[in-house]
């Protein structure tokens, strides 16, 4: 298979890269990315990709059979700007779902959030429901929707708070309803990949429970 993946360099992209490229059911593996990239591989094809840019964006995406997408940003990069925040994280998104449908290719795997509702009065919780519904509408074959809580997994850029409860979490996991444990990133790159070889139906949605039924 020839699989696209969008958000390579964040904490999820960055392992369902490396599983990628080790994998031989995939024969290549191209990146959609805002900046040059130094690394290599000869499986590995980087496009350089203005996503405000709709035909270089869907013609990015041409002979692609999977789309992989975790691109994400924070209120911290974006210092606060909720519009900016959309663009990044609903129109990416949306838009990859949508490129991928007119350009044949009929499976999207992408990362959304445990308790994604576009009815949340959470700014966050609201914008990723959002996501998760307009993505359902474009109507592809195969969409899989990943549903984690708090990641756990060293990041490239340093997140007071989220190192905070990447230590204290786990210590509260027996207490913790299920879908609302910590996970680990890798876990949830391997589980993305295992959804697209078997493809279960036509929609799955993983919270922690399938993720780590996926790694057992």
């Amino acid at each position: 298979m020839r699989a696209t993946l969008i958000g390579a360099t964040g904490l999820i992209g960055s392992h369902l890269l490396e599983l990628l490229l080790a994998d031989e059911y995939f024969d290549s593996v191209r990146i959609l990315i805002r900046r040059p990239m130094e690394f290599t591989h000869p499986k590995l094809e980087k496009k350089l990709v203005d996503f405000s840019d709709m035909e270089s964006f869907r013609l990015a995406l041409e002979d692609s059979d999977v789309v992989f997408c975790s691109i994400g940003t924070t209120q911290k990069k974006v210092k606060g700007d909720k519009d900016a925040y959309r663009k990044i994280d609903y129109d990416i998104t949306v838009n990859a779902a949508r490129f991928c449908k007119l350009n044949g290719c009929e499976t999207f795997v992408f990362v959304s959030t445990v308790g994604a509702n576009s009815k949340s009065n959470n700014f966050y919780l609201k914008l990723k429901g959002e996501i998760e519904e307009a993505v359902k509408t474009v109507g592809l074959t195969n969409v899989y929707i990943m549903q984690p809580s708090l990641l756990l997994g060293k990041r490239k850029e340093s997140r007071f708070g989220e190192k905070i409860a990447q230590w204290i979490m786990p210590l509260l996991s027996f207490v913790t309803p299920a879908k609302y444990k910590p996970v680990k990133a890798t876990y949830v790159a391997k589980a993305m990949i295992r959804l697209v070889k078997e493809k279960p139906n036509d929609l799955s949605i993983a919270t922690y429970r399938e993720i780590k039924k996926m790694n057992s």
